[in-house]
């Protein structure tokens, strides 16, 4: 498809899997003096060195933390996969005593990689549970990133409830999509692998090829696509609405409808943590951990207007207007074991 002239800058039709090699060398050369500056500091009494992909909110967070436990927090911020291969290349002499991520399959791959150390934290298993933790204990998810279908109230009197139904010929020309790079789309379709089974999964996957989607790299941008009428639906997280709700227009022209409420449930992602094998400090890092699960819970979660992990914790009031819902936790842990498999199936089905 065509895409309208406002969407060509968001267009992106590269294919690649969630951690190419080639990244070791360059994310190694790029960051060798910025890994030397803060080595140097790494592992002073009261400092905990985070890797985040999650940086939506982030120095509020920790510089709350720091006023509550005097501990300072210093983070640098990349992609999931980037700070993984730094990790990996730094080894043993990383400054980095906590590695956070926006999405659990990298978490799970890292700690399959042995960067991640396990953790015996009571407090971490009673406030997160069981199924948005690893079993071994090498990390703990923060919040929940629902992935659903957003749609057009305005030309769509009927939402599609459950992701196949986007490949029915009635979304032909109508559907926005974001790439198959992107770790969000990988995990939704290893779920989907997960609970459907690969050639279910690959059906789906064809379906929405079938109907000629306009890929775009960001949430907010399809989002703003549907408001235009570029696109009547497409698959987003929850908290880019949101966003635009909180932040723009209180009367954003699109809406979510929680798909899978018969089935396994709406697409669950996390924002999750964990203790580096490398860290400096793994006490201070393990007490960041434990106050992002219980007394920062709330603060963290809201920072990016996403779900809460721990349970009981209160959500942001803005995601109360998206009603209640059915979630797939229980693909949390796995979405890092059927990664690959959604990478070759976008291959073969010519999902770009």
């Amino acid at each position: 498809m065509r895409v309208p002239a406002p969407l060509h800058r968001t267009l992106h039709r590269t294919r690649r899997r969630l951690v190419p090699l080639a990244l070791l060398a360059v994310v190694t050369a790029a960051c060798a003096a910025d890994t030397a500056d803060t080595a140097a500091d790494a592992g002073t009494a009261g400092t905990v060195t985070v890797y985040t992909g999650r940086h939506y909110g982030a120095e509020a967070v920790f510089d709350a933390f720091t006023a509550e436990t005097g501990i300072e927090v210093r983070f640098t911020t990349g992609s999931d996969p980037e700070l993984r291969e730094r990790l990996l290349a730094e080894g043993e002499n990383s400054p980095a005593d906590v590695f956070m991520t926006a999405d659990a399959a990298n978490i799970a791959l890292a700690a399959d990689a042995g960067l991640l150390a396990p953790l015996d934290s009571p407090v971490l298993v009673e406030a997160i549970p069981a199924e948005l933790r690893a079993g071994d204990g090498t990390w703990f998810s923060l919040s929940r990133r629902l992935r659903v279908i957003a749609y057009s109230p305005e030309r769509v009197a009927e939402p599609p409830t459950t992701y196949a139904a986007l490949g029915d010929p009635e979304w032909a020309d109508r559907l926005c999509l974001r790439p198959g790079s992107k770790t969000y789309t990988q995990s939704l379709v290893a779920a989907l692998i997960r609970t459907e089974g690969r050639a279910a999964a690959e059906d789906i996957v064809a379906g929405w090829v079938a109907n000629d989607p306009i890929y775009i790299n960001s949430d907010t941008d399809m989002l703003r696509a549907i408001a235009a009428g570029d696109c009547d639906v497409a698959i987003v997280n929850t908290y880019y609405l949101a966003r635009l709700l909180e932040n723009e227009d209180p009367e954003f022209p699109a809406a979510l409808a929680w798909p899978e409420q018969d089935g396994a449930g709406a697409h669950v992602n996390v924002s999750a943590a964990a203790v580096t094998a490398a860290a400096p400090n793994p006490e201070g890092a393990q007490q960041l951990l434990e106050w992002l699960a219980t007394a920062g819970q709330e603060r963290f979660s809201a920072a990016n207007l996403e779900y809460p992990a721990a349970a009981g914790a209160a959500q942001a009031s803005v995601l109360d207007g998206f009603g209640t819902f059915v979630a797939d936790d229980a693909s949390v842990r796995e979405l890092g074991d059927f990664n690959a498999d959604a990478v070759d199936l976008f291959a073969e089905v010519g999902y770009e």
